[in-house]
């Protein structure tokens, strides 16, 4: 099984973040860093989240644009 990664307030009690109710994960961490910022951490998510309520970033309407696996020459 693929490791999932997702999201999380960079607070001390940091929510993950979610769209619909759905946990927004991905399994490449380092797209992760590459696409955010702002004050997040990226972690493990957690197996407690059954895969039915998570959503992979790729069908979030906004990062429907981009292409996976990302090309990072494409963003020069």
């Amino acid at each position: 099984m693929t490791q999932m990664w997702a999201i999380q307030e960079n607070t001390p009690h940091g929510d993950l973040l979610s769209w619909n109710g759905l946990t927004l994960v991905h399994s490449d961490k380092g797209e992760l860093e590459f696409l955010l910022a702002g004050p997040v951490r990226i972690v493990p998510c957690p197996p407690s989240i059954p895969a039915e309520q998570t959503i992979e970033l790729r069908f979030h309407p906004q990062f429907s644009h981009h292409q996976f696996p990302l090309r990072r020459e494409a963003y020069r």
